[in-house]
């Protein structure tokens, strides 16, 4: 009997729609029924996420705080690189606008004796560097080639206490010697007139008197004159244009004539300083 009517109703239902309505409604009443034979399941995933070991959590936070120092660090590379390229870029923008041919140079080393201000770069005779070859950076003069070997030169700055250059006023082209103080952000104007017309903000160039550097590389803008009447001379200050110990990039002249003396522009006598 049972049968009959299993297989009454399976005809039916393949056959006609009379019972999809019935059926919709058993469907309804039979949710609750699946979602309880599903609670087992779900209260063990939930189980096994809330009984993870401290030792697990410790791990994953370490391996989170890893990537996190590689991500950093490979952020600070990509800056690094990015100021690199300025620089190169403000170097070569530079280079356009000097006459002589000029050769990048990367800086490798710094002289450890805090009396002298002297720099290490990676290129010699045998790149077409010579000794007394003018150094600059994108902002101006820094200083020139003491000592050139056949891959690496020494560079003494213009702030070198025992350096001095010819330098020439922009603005009326009024002459001067700038020499260093051995401080890397000041040069002193020797021996210039109380009555001679230069004031702050002034900018100096180098004046090619000498015959070792150039003519026209901005050294420096005047930062204080001061006028004692009670002396011959004024005492001007001036803040180097190059920075000195911040370019990583240089650019080398390498046209110049090989000097015959000790490959400083000029050397100040310590005795007569003021």
């Amino acid at each position: 009997m049972l049968g009959l009517v299993a297989t009454a109703l399976i005809l039916t239902n393949l056959y006609t729609d009379w019972l999809d309505p019935a059926r919709e409604r058993l469907s309804s009443l039979a949710a609750p029924f699946y979602w309880i034979t599903d609670t087992p399941s779900r209260v063990g995933g939930w189980a096994g996420e809330q009984l993870r070991t401290r030792e697990e959590l410790l791990e994953e936070n370490s391996r989170l705080q890893h990537q996190v120092m590689l991500l950093e660090q490979q952020a600070q590379l990509l800056a690094a690189a990015r100021a690199e390229n300025t620089q190169l870029k403000e170097l070569m923008n530079s280079a356009e606008s000097v006459d002589q041919r000029v050769l990048v140079a990367q800086v490798i080393g710094v002289s450890p004796d805090p009396l002298e201000h002297v720099l290490i770069i990676d290129k010699g005779r045998s790149d077409g560097v010579l000794q007394g070859a003018a150094i600059m950076d994108a902002s101006g003069l820094l200083g020139q080639v003491i000592e050139a070997g056949d891959f690496s030169s020494r560079v003494v700055l213009i702030t070198d206490a025992n350096h001095a250059l010819p330098v020439q006023v922009l603005r009326n082209s009024v002459r001067a010697v700038a020499e260093g103080t051995g401080d890397l952000y000041r040069l002193k104007l020797r021996h210039l007139a109380n009555t001679s017309d230069i004031r702050e903000g002034d900018l100096l160039l180098s004046s090619g008197l000498g015959g070792r550097f150039p003519a026209g590389y901005p050294v420096g803008e005047v930062t204080s004159v001061k006028r004692d009447p009670g002396r011959a001379f004024a005492d001007v200050e001036v803040q180097p244009r190059g920075r000195m110990n911040r370019s990583r990039f240089v650019l080398a002249v390498i046209d110049v004539v090989p000097p015959t003396g000790d490959g400083l522009e000029g050397r100040v006598d310590p005795a007569a300083q003021d």
